[in-house]
């Protein structure tokens, strides 16, 4: 069965959604993260997807604080990303309770240095985050639109050992119009190895289904829990 994964992308330690990944359209839905994180673990979710909006924008994790609250005051495994450039910063964020660190723009940017993580680390401490407009790969806080494809850079990486990834569609994402599920079967269909986890658009248990029907091993969701259009009794349906 399809892994639910709820997200909880932090801005000045608050929980927000942007809409289309600009940060000049966001929307805060709780001063209290932690708070937020405790009502998922409630229904038996087990992970929680945390993205430092910050620590993207600045080019270095900002919301460390935060992950170590969330980390100790809840048992869910974590993944969490923004702005992670040098093994320091991954230590600090594994320090700080993370079980999984996302990368995105460093592994467009610096593809040396995240292979030799892998290979210090182990591909399943990694999570690969492929941000997207049309197909093409986003990067530095989905500011910067590449060439590259993101066929491209998937399979590269499940070369290298890194067998896990969330594919975003920009122009979906916070807008729940729905998940970029053709997209998603292409992906699957190219490189049969990959754990694909789905991002952007989900805005019912209708899109969640016809995820877990195509294949893909787990959904993020942000939006549609924060504005009622999926519960947490919905959730629930999706806890073994």
């Amino acid at each position: 069965m399809i892994e639910i994964i709820p997200a909880i992308d932090l801005i000045d330690g608050k929980c927000v959604r942007l809409m289309y990944g600009d940060f000049d359209r966001r929307t805060v839905y709780s001063d209290e993260p932690l708070e937020v994180a405790k009502r998922f673990e409630s229904v038996g979710i087990k992970r929680l997807h945390v993205v430092d909006l910050d620590g993207a924008r600045s080019g270095s994790p900002v919301s460390l604080a935060m992950l170590e609250r969330l980390s100790h005051g809840t048992d869910l495994q974590i993944d969490f990303g923004g702005g992670l450039k040098s093994e320091s910063d991954l230590r600090s964020v594994f320090d700080c309770g993370a079980a999984i660190a996302t990368i995105g723009s460093l592994a467009v940017k610096d593809p040396d240095l995240l292979a030799s993580w892998i290979e210090k680390y182990g591909g399943n401490r990694f999570l690969l985050g492929a941000d997207h407009k049309d197909g093409k790969v986003a990067i530095d806080g989905w500011q910067t639109t590449t060439q590259l494809e993101v066929l491209d850079l998937l399979s590269g990486y499940v070369d290298k050992g890194m067998t896990r990834a969330f594919v975003t569609d920009i122009g979906r994402d916070g807008a729940m119009t729905g998940p970029s599920v053709e997209f998603y079967k292409e992906i699957l269909s190219s490189i049969p190895r990959i754990e694909l986890v789905a991002s952007g658009g989900v805005s019912s248990v209708g899109d969640i289904d016809e995820l877990d029907r195509i294949g893909c091993s787990g959904v993020i969701v942000g939006r549609a829990i924060y504005e009622g259009k999926i519960s947490l009794e919905d959730l629930s349906r999706y806890v073994s």
